[in-house]
């Protein structure tokens, strides 16, 4: 799979997530996954030693492991796709700046707990979305790297996909292909082990 071939991704991800239900528990629930991530990455240790930046209400932003992650999301969504990866990296700053703000007002001992407890819900959640609606494992299993870095883009895109937005004209139809032969062989693989 080329690091960034967006169809493979896409496809690989769409494969674990084909149900309506699932597909729109997942569009409520990873963004907040992502965000409250980047709560608790707030309070570890900074990488590059220079005065945090003061913002506003003097939050501050730490250039710290949330930073790193946050434009490494975003430097992937970019050379995936410029359009729909630049609308994705504006979201992951969005969300470290505002994290960042939230568990300075908080303080530690509050934002792992508020964090913790929210990450519970939305997990268990998407859980659900897979074992109720879905009837398939996560994609997590069988890829946690691919699984973790495609779940903010591939909920996004699927938005997007309601406004009418195409990374590129043929994109949804090669994509539904490769889900739909995903789904096929990973179907015919269950019935075997069934018999």
């Amino acid at each position: 799979m080329g690091l960034f071939d967006l169809e493979k991704h896409f496809a690989f991800y769409g494969a674990y997530h084909s149900n309506p239900v699932n597909i729109f528990i997942h569009m409520l629930f990873v963004w907040p996954i992502v965000f409250t991530a980047l709560m608790l990455l707030y309070f570890t240790p900074a990488l590059v030693k220079s005065a945090p930046i003061e913002l506003w209400d003097h939050s501050l932003l730490v250039w710290n492991f949330g930073f790193l992650f946050t434009v490494i999301y975003g430097l992937f969504y970019v050379l995936l796709d410029k359009k729909a990866g630049s609308l994705a990296a504006l979201m992951c700053f969005g969300c470290w700046i505002l994290s960042s703000s939230v568990s300075y007002r908080l303080g530690y001992s509050v934002a792992w707990k508020v964090a913790a407890a929210a990450q519970l819900f939305c997990w268990t959640g998407q859980f659900i979305g897979h074992g109720v609606f879905e009837k398939r494992a996560p994609a997590l299993l069988d890829n946690l790297t691919q699984a973790f870095l495609m779940a903010p883009f591939f909920v996004l895109l699927e938005a997007l996909a309601f406004v009418g937005y195409e990374p590129y004209p043929g994109f949804n139809v090669s994509v539904k292909a490769k889900i739909d032969a995903e789904r096929k062989a990973w179907q015919e693989k269950k019935q075997k082990k069934t018999t």
